[in-house]
Parts: structure tokens; C-alpha cells; sequence
């Protein structure tokens, strides 16, 4: 393990930053692409989610920022809305050791007219989507004229959802002397193109790979199609996972199952791309601060899902890529912790477990179906419940704001309190379940910040 110490260009205040943040040891891709990045060099990684990946050219944007200067420096590109507000939100972290450093999230799903307003004071770093950042540029409410880093986050996914486009166009407006960095979970074809187009002299890091994947304890069970969902209640009942994310194949696959489980008294959500972004929001703030214990998705909605330590991942259908496979149980081992993914599977689906199979080069760890559809059924509730606020950034209001007026006046103990979340015009406060009602009458009541807030309890 490579320590962040070694690298000599991180200024000490950076240094302490990353240690108060948790970072000590490199991960691999840490440790394999930062020296580059940091010396200026073009890199192009394959790296999966949970790598550390973000934090990787997060010190390269830090790095190359200059916080006198109020023009946009560094600019990343992100696939979803979701993923883009993760990354947004790591930077900040990362730029917690420089003051005056403003970053700001375009994302499609928003208002127009708040991002004009927000850019009238250029930025130094911005994190997007492709489609609302190419409108900015076009509109020219953004500028790239005093660009010196571009990043390319999850490059495969953008490819897949039809940028490839618009990434040609926001590369046009972008000066030719710049830093790229491009990251990749799968290395097809077309990312090669694209990195041998926009890229100059890259290195190449891979750090996704298959021997990182004994941490992940795999069962597989053979289930007709009729008895996957007792299987599942089974299996949530015999596990008891504190988070569980279970993938699906469709849309409505996820709201049937979700219903279902809500039914035997499973605490589940459903997200995929039906939903308007407002109902995404509320569904991954709820998941990750632990007012949902199982999340039913499509690996499309899941895509960019940071969530640190997941117990479980159930595939409810084999995908039929091996390597989306990999990508879907790898979420459950995250920092080299142990994880555990279960497949049920179809007999229409074992043409795909052969495939997965060939592909692992391993044989699968088949279990019998009765100790799932055995197991006493027990329900499985959310420990938090979630009040939302409608006040956030834009009203200065801060996460110690929230936790001090219900701690200091509210008769509320800190340890009754979970995470808190902001966005720009509302906040999610975790409670436990047992004390929510105290909590929302006492914010219904109470200022914060000298102002009152709405609040009302998730549903």
C-alpha cells in the first residue's frame, strides 16, 4: 500500500485534508495513475466504481486550480444527473483545504435560469451532463476560454446513452492545450477512438479487474419465474442486510417488485428512469441515508450509485452482459471489504450463466433453492425515516445549522439524528423511525437561521 505522502506535489495542506478525510493508503488506480496526472500527463484508466477513481482526478483538478482566477478551469463530464452531484460533492471535499474554490453542478432536470444566474460568476470547476453543458456553451452563459483540465467520467456509459455527439461539440469549444483524463469502467472499441482523438500521448492504468473479485462471496440458486419473488422474501429474511440493492431487468419488473416487497413488510424503493428527478432525489437520499433498506433498480437508473458499504446485491435476473455482471455485485465490495451478491436464475436464463461462468473461469457456487424458500418470513423495516426540509444552500442553511436547532433546543439527542443533505433549495434530515414525529413537530416549529422551514416526513 502506497501511502498519499509520496507524492511530493500535494501541498501539505492537501496532505491534512486527505488524512482528516479518511485517506491514507492509495487505492490502485490511486497509485497507478496520480503521479502522471499530477506531473500534467493525459491519462486514460478502466476503472469501476468504488475505485477511488473520483478522488484520483479530483486532486488532479485541485492541483491544476487557481483560486485567484474566476474563470472555469476544470471541467467534467459525467453520464447522469446522479453521478455528477457524487463527484460535485467529493470535489468539495477535496477543496475543503482552499478557500474561494466555487464549483458548480449543469445537469439537465434543473432550472435554466438558476444556472445562468450561477454562472454569471464563472465557476472555477464544473460538473455536467453533456447535453446541458453543450446548451451553455451554445448559449455562451459558459466559457472554456481559461480550460486546463477536462475529464471524461464514466466514458463507456456516455457512449452507451448517445453523447458522443455533444462530447464532440464541447471538445470544439475547449482549448487545445489542456490535460485530459479519461475513465472508463469497460474498454471498448469506441473509447479507444475517442481517447486517441482528444487525448495526447496518454498513459494507460487499468485497475478493474477480475482478481479483485474474491471479497465477494456469490451464491446462485435455480428458481423458476413463479417462485423468484418468495425466493427474494426468503432470502431478505434469512439475511437481514442493513442495504440491499436488487437489480432488474425492466421498469416495471421494479415497481411490481418493489410493491411486493412493501407488501410483506420489506422496506424497498424502486428507481429507474421512469421517474422525474425530483422522485430519483428523494429515492437515492433515502436509500443511502438508511430509510430504505432494499433499492430495486435497473442497471441503467443504478449507474454512478455511491453507496459506501452495501451488505448485499440480489441480480433478480442475470443480465445478460458478464461484464455488467461484474459491475453490479463488485457495488457490494467496496474498499476491499467482504460483500455478498445472490443471482436468481431462471432455466431461460442458464444460457447466461454459462456465459458468465466461461467468462469468470470459475464454476458457480450453486445453492439448494429450500434453504431460501424455507427460511421464516421476518420483516425487514427502515431504521431512519426522513424529514425534508424547503430550505438548503441557496438559504446558507448548513448541516450543523439543521443538527443545532434540533439538538439545542429540541430535546433531541445527536445520536437520534442520522445524515443530513442538502441541495440548493431543500435539505433531508435522517431520524430514527422511533422519534421522527418528535423531530418534525419540533422543525415545524423552530428557525433556522433565524427563518421558518416547511418540513414534512417522506412517504
Amino acid at each position: 500500500m502506497t501511502a498519499f505522502t509520496t507524492l511530493t506535489q500535494l501541498p501539505d495542506s492537501q496532505l491534512e485534508n486527505l488524512k482528516e478525510l479518511g485517506y491514507h493508503a492509495m487505492t490502485p488506480i490511486q497509485a497507478a495513475a496520480l503521479p502522471a496526472i499530477l506531473a500534467g500527463r493525459d491519462v486514460r484508466a478502466q476503472a469501476k466504481t468504488g475505485s477511488g477513481k473520483t478522488a484520483t482526478f479530483g486532486l488532479g483538478v485541485m492541483q491544476q486550480m487557481d483560486a485567484r482566477q474566476y474563470a472555469t478551469q476544470s471541467l467534467v463530464l459525467c453520464p447522469t444527473r446522479e453521478l455528477a452531484d457524487q463527484v460535485a460533492k467529493e470535489l468539495r471535499r477535496l477543496a475543503r483545504f482552499t478557500a474561494n474554490i466555487k464549483i458548480l453542478t449543469l445537469c439537465g432536470g434543473q432550472p435554466m435560469g438558476a444556472q445562468k444566474g450561477s454562472l454569471e460568476h464563472a465557476p472555477q470547476i464544473v460538473v455536467g451532463t453533456p447535453g446541458r453543458i453543450l446548451d451553455h456553451l451554445q448559449r455562451e452563459t459558459l466559457k472554456l476560454d481559461s480550460l486546463n483540465m477536462l475529464v471524461l467520467d464514466e466514458a463507456d456509459r456516455m457512449l452507451e446513452m448517445g453523447f458522443r455527439d455533444d462530447i464532440d461539440q464541447i471538445i470544439s469549444y475547449c482549448p487545445p492545450q489542456r490535460q485530459t483524463l479519461l475513465f472508463s469502467a469497460t474498454w471498448p472499441q469506441d473509447i479507444v477512438a475517442v481517447s486517441e482523438r482528444i487525448q495526447q500521448d496518454p498513459l494507460a492504468v487499468v485497475a478493474d479487474s477480475q482478481e479483485q473479485l474474491p471479497a465477494i462471496e456469490q451464491s446462485f440458486y435455480e428458481v423458476s419465474a413463479r417462485q423468484k419473488l418468495a425466493a427474494l422474501t426468503g432470502l431478505l429474511s434469512l439475511q437481514q442486510p442493513s442495504s440491499c440493492v436488487v437489480f432488474c431487468n425492466t421498469k416495471r419488473e421494479c415497481d411490481d417488485i418493489a410493491a411486493d416487497l412493501e407488501l410483506a413488510q420489506v422496506s424497498a424503493l424502486a428507481l429507474h428512469g421512469d421517474l422525474e428527478q425530483r422522485e430519483r432525489d428523494s429515492v437515492l437520499v433515502r436509500f443511502a441515508n438508511g430509510s430504505c433498506r432494499v433499492l430495486v433498480a435497473t442497471d441503467v437508473a443504478a449507474r454512478g450509485l455511491d453507496i459506501k458499504s452495501l451488505a448485499l446485491v440480489v441480480n433478480y435476473q442475470l443480465s445478460f452482459d458478464p461484464e455488467v455482471h461484474i459491475h453490479r455485485i463488485g457495488r457490494t465490495a467496496r474498499a476491499g471489504e467482504q460483500g455478498m451478491a445472490v443471482s436468481l436464475v431462471a432455466p431461460d436464463e442458464m444460457v447466461r450463466a454459462h456465459a458468465l461462468e466461461d467468462y469468470l473461469q470459475q464454476k458457480l457456487n450453486w445453492l439448494p433453492l429450500s434453504r431460501l424458500t424455507s427460511a421464516a418470513p421476518r420483516p425487514l423495516p427502515a431504521d431512519m425515516a426522513t424529514i425534508i426540509l424547503d430550505g438548503g444552500r441557496k438559504a446558507k442553511i448548513r448541516p450543523g445549522d439543521i443538527l443545532g436547532a434540533l439538538t439545542s433546543d429540541g430535546g433531541i439527542s445527536g445520536d437520534e439524528v442520522g445524515k443530513i443533505d442538502l441541495a440548493a433549495t431543500c435539505a433531508w434530515v435522517a431520524v430514527r423511525q422511533s422519534r421522527v414525529r418528535a423531530v418534525l413537530k419540533h422543525l415545524q416549529q423552530a428557525k433556522i437561521k433565524g427563518k421558518s422551514c416547511r418540513a414534512r416526513i417522506l412517504k
